[in-house]
């Protein structure tokens, strides 16, 4: 996975410029190797209940798998320490997400715990999947994984509602 879900027509540079956003980034040896930005509740127009939210998700090019593992690890737990059952995200699907490359970037996703929750037009409007990650505490992550972030705000008002 070298992106989750990143609008065909964003700014990325300017969504992390942004003063309101809050993202997180993952470090190794002061290296940035992805970088996210997590929101709470973020009034999706599919799935139920409340989630932590995964947008905009870059990662480093040419970078092994194991950085979108630390991701989803990280997520989960992160999701379990706010109280939240779900982590959901969106990745680009343009075709049908059983074609090329889109299923080979679900089956990895699903095989480190992701499930698909089908596709449709995503928070920007571009066709997308839909994916939950269900939460679960991992104590022992802290020794893998040191976590310093703001926990994530409610989204505005003004993206719709769920």
């Amino acid at each position: 996975m070298r992106s989750l879900p990143v609008p065909a027509q964003a700014d990325i540079p300017a969504i992390f410029r942004n003063p309101q956003t809050r993202p997180a980034g993952l470090f190794e040896d002061g290296k940035l190797l992805a970088c996210v930005i997590p929101e709470r509740d973020p009034g999706l127009r599919w799935g139920q209940g409340p989630c932590l939210y995964l947008g905009y998700i870059h990662t480093l090019p040419d970078q092994p798998d194991d950085i979108t593992r630390l991701i989803t690890l990280w997520a989960s737990d992160f999701a379990a320490r706010l109280d939240l059952r779900l982590v959901r995200t969106e990745t680009l699907a343009r075709h049908a997400i059983d074609a090329e490359p889109v299923a080979a970037l679900l089956h990895r996703l699903t095989g480190m715990g992701w499930d698909v929750q089908g596709s449709g037009p995503g928070r920007e409007g571009d066709r997308v999947a839909r994916l939950e990650l269900a939460a679960e505490s991992r104590p022992g992550l802290s020794a893998l994984i040191g976590c310093r972030v703001h926990e994530p705000q409610a989204a505005p008002s003004d993206r719709g509602s769920a």
